[in-house]
């Protein structure tokens, strides 16, 4: 059944659409499957997102008609399709009227993934209106919190530089804890990987007893304050309230040095929310596992990671893993900046639609992924600065001396761009740093040719 006549605007002016703000829009690359005509798939789209079905009924009335999703432009040469759908199709609590990711995915990416005359459709970005942006909770904390109790300039304090225990899984308590000793004796920030958790060989009381007192003895050595990310992931909301609740109970004094980490993707977005209502004191690290099922390029369904972390804005996350943007061993490029700088900016361009986020709390990039010291510059350089958290598991444990040396490669190859200096040249006053080099050959040889020669006086020395 074509649909088009009712499901269907194309003299919609979408600045005029933004201007009023009574829609959120929402921008597709769809194909219809062979046989099928572009516009009416489209509006049938549109149709299934929102007030209609594949059939006239009879219980329609005037008022539904008026909140319609509409097909606002399309072009099939490039695939593109554009759905304004009012505010007032979405869902919203019952306790305090606030608005819900769930509702958001329900229309947007809901049953029209399914449809029988769609061959594929990926939402690629989305614009959310001040009206309903007013209604979503968005971030409580992010890294500005971390550099003050890191005691830095809360406005441009510089990397967090992190890592993630290895192995993800198969330590028990006592080598984990130590591992993370010997990482806080150079670096800032350790977080659990997203398996990791309560299992029988490592028991979460147990672990985290022993990690809270790793940190009071590495902050004592040091006379620096340490972080820890806790995984409090679960299938049951009370099940994440009792593991935070433990948590921040046992680090005590230093329960303001923890931030909680959550599968986001995995468990979805009641999951975060309850992170971020039942912890609004914590720092709320949205770790992304499995996002690639539907973000991926290779994958024509669903929505991108664009999508993804836009959302986690809204929700409320701190921190949310953004990939390498090429620099790592994951899935991206650096046009995965834009990605960055929606998360950060109060005004920022998607690769469809501008987005005001009117002082909403800035979400902090996270930046993990087969990154090591001798990749950071690179990665830098294209984003443009380095406020953010970068955990670098191999790129921490696997350095030839270890992870406490490992760490301050990573902080050494910081101070080095920050500081405008030839990554080799830092490297000749800074044996860490210099051991990178060896530790990562083939990145040396890749990035920085001619590094042996120019250093072997300095690996060399003892």
């Amino acid at each position: 059944m074509d649909q088009s006549n009712r499901y269907a605007r194309l003299d919609l002016d979408e600045k005029q659409l933004i201007a009023d703000g009574r829609h959120v829009l929402c921008a597709y690359i769809m194909k219809p499957k062979a046989g099928y005509e572009y516009l009416s798939t489209a509006a049938h789209f549109a149709a299934e997102s929102s007030t209609g079905t594949n059939v006239e009924v009879s219980t329609t009335d005037d008022f539904t008609r008026g909140v319609d999703a509409l097909v606002y432009e399309i072009d099939p040469d490039k695939e593109i399709m554009k759905i304004a759908y009012p505010v007032e199709l979405f869902d919203r609590n019952i306790t305090d009227g606030r608005a819900m990711i769930c509702s958001f995915l329900t229309l947007t990416i809901g049953n029209n993934q399914g449809m029988g005359d769609v061959e594929y459709a990926k939402m690629h970005d989305f614009y959310v209106p001040p009206a309903y942006l007013r209604l979503f909770d968005g971030p409580a904390m992010n890294i500005a919190d971390m550099w003050r109790v890191l005691g830095r300039d809360v406005t441009h304090g510089g990397m967090v530089v992190g890592t993630i225990i290895k192995p993800k899984l198969g330590l028990r308590p006592k080598p984990f804890a130590d591992a993370c000793y010997e990482f806080w004796l150079g670096g800032d920030f350790i977080k659990n990987d997203e398996p990791q958790g309560n299992q029988t060989f490592a028991p979460l009381k147990e672990t985290i007893a022993l990690v809270a007192d790793a940190m009071k003895r590495a902050q004592d050595e040091t006379g620096e304050a340490k972080l820890f990310s806790a995984n409090i992931t679960a299938d049951d909301p009370f099940e994440m309230i009792a593991r935070g609740e433990y948590i921040l109970e046992t680090f005590g004094p230093n329960a303001d040095h923890v931030a909680f980490l959550v599968d986001g993707y995995v468990t979805g977005p009641a999951a975060i929310t309850t992170c971020r209502r039942q912890f609004p004191g914590q720092f709320l690290h949205y770790h992304r596992a499995g996002h690639g099922a539907v973000t991926s390029p290779q994958s024509m369904r669903g929505y991108t990671a664009f999508v993804l972390s836009k959302m986690s804005r809204l929700q409320g996350a701190s921190g949310i893993h953004t990939g390498t943007m090429g620099f790592g061993k994951m899935e991206g490029d650096a046009a995965d900046k834009d990605m960055a700088f929606m998360l950060e900016q109060d005004s920022a361009e998607g690769p469809f639609y501008p987005q005001e986020w009117l002082g909403m709390k800035p979400t902090t990039p996270i930046i993990s992924g087969g990154m090591n010291a001798l990749r950071l510059p690179g990665f830098f350089d294209n984003l443009g600065h380095s406020n953010i958290i970068q955990t670098s598991g191999g790129g921490a444990f696997g350095h030839l001396d270890g992870g406490t040396a490992g760490a301050k490669s990573l902080r050494q190859a910081q101070d080095a761009w920050k500081s405008g200096v030839d990554l080799i040249e830092y490297a000749r006053e800074h044996r860490e740093l210099a051991r990178a080099f060896e530790s990562f050959p083939h990145d040396a040889d890749t990035l920085f040719p001619g590094w042996r020669e120019k250093l072997k006086d300095v690996v060399a020395a003892e």
